[in-house]
């Protein structure tokens, strides 16, 4: 049993975060420990709670503080894994270097980004980006990218080719299922049972582009058709001034729910009829493969490997396109008309998580990373 330290940014909700957790509680062949940057945020309680170490170093967003780098590489120095992970940019760079200085050759980076948006990523991460990408031929053995967009994006701003390599995200599909009484219940309960509910998983953040969604569904509502659509994740609930503005000025206000940060995500999936993607850059983004894994069909924007995971499953419009994203979805509505070729829509999106992302593929391809890390 190999032990492996992972180290991260923070452990707060997010994809790579959620992908790190899923990665470690279940997997059984390795030892795993986990470090985060800042604090334990939403994932160290829930690791601790499977089993999985924990430390965190406590250092705020967006310092490095000299006594966490004393920290992490006494951690990294006493323990000696046979392979160090990190995650994302910050912890590349921090977790890297630190791994090599206290003496361990092991390092495989991980990569959760596509396109770097210069008007909408931080200026601080787009430099750190870069910084990885001039010793990117020394400090890695391997760099992980969790979508082949990413990975040729990076090879691109300068990050050594022949250490890249693309493991796709994998998912729990028990958690994730299709789920009948779910979807009856949650429709129940939000008051959609006869209305057709399109919904988008993701937190309030310029990069998930909500007002490109807000406004193809003012087009919606102005070709008359009905629909109800909800909000799910960080940041959107009431008070959220900018999108309750949106909400106003597009009068879409009587037609969308803000329901904030949920825990019952695989519920939310079953309850809707559609998912969308609205984001005007993504990686590899979760939510959709996690709709489509309970048997949502999706609409999402060509962002990352959006258009790879739906596959001929739904439909796939350009970013910052509210007039192309609002035809799809009316595409959709026609679609649903004809439940027989829906169902089989809907089982097909499901078969296509089956086949390509499912959380024991995704395992066994970290396996095979840190064995060919180990024997570099």
């Amino acid at each position: 049993m190999r032990h492996i330290f992972h180290v991260i940014s923070g452990l707060n909700d997010g994809g790579a975060e959620a992908v790190l957790y899923r990665l470690c509680t279940n997997d059984n062949a390795e030892k795993h420990h986990v470090i985060s940057l800042m604090d334990e945020g939403k994932y160290g309680p829930l690791l601790r709670e499977a089993g999985v170490s924990v430390s965190c170093l406590y250092m705020p967003r967006g310092r490095v503080t000299p006594g966490g780098l004393w920290r992490l590489w006494q951690l990294l120095r006493q323990a000696r894994p046979q392979v160090v992970q990190t995650w994302m940019y910050h912890a590349d760079l921090i977790g890297g270097v630190v791994a090599r200085l206290a003496g361990i050759r092991q390092v495989c980076w991980g990569i959760h980004h596509s396109t770097l948006d210069v008007e909408k990523s931080r200026r601080s991460t787009i430099r750190v980006a870069g910084l990885c990408a001039r010793i990117s031929s020394w400090v890695p053995s391997v760099i992980v990218c969790c979508a082949q967009e990413a990975l040729e994006v990076h090879r691109d701003l300068g990050y050594a080719a022949n250490k890249l390599q693309v493991i796709p995200n994998g998912y729990d599909l028990v958690r994730f299922n299709i789920d009948a009484v779910s979807r009856t219940q949650l429709r129940v309960e939000l008051d959609t049972e006869n209305r057709w509910l399109i919904g988008m998983v993701g937190r309030f953040d310029p990069l998930k582009d909500h007002k490109n969604l807000l406004d193809a569904l003012a087009t919606i509502k102005y070709r008359e058709v009905d629909f109800c659509c909800v909000l799910v994740g960080r940041g959107l609930d009431q008070n959220n001034t900018q999108l309750t503005a949106w909400l106003s000025e597009l009068d879409l206000t009587g037609k969308v729910k803000l329901l904030g940060q949920r825990v019952d995500i695989p519920d939310v999936m079953n309850a809707l009829d559609v998912h969308v993607l609205s984001s005007s850059s993504e990686a590899f983004p979760n939510v959709v493969a996690e709709a489509m894994a309970c048997g949502t069909p999706a609409v999402v924007t060509d962002v990352g490997d959006a258009a790879i995971i739906v596959g001929e499953t739904g439909w796939v419009v350009p970013s910052k396109d509210p007039e192309a994203l609002a035809d799809a979805l009316l595409q959709a509505h026609i679609a649903m008309q004809d439940e027989v070729a829906w169902q089989a829509r809907c089982a097909a999106a499901r078969q296509q998580v089956e086949a390509h992302f499912s959380l024991e593929r995704m395992v066994e391809s970290y396996h095979l990373a840190w064995k060919n890390v180990v024997l570099e």
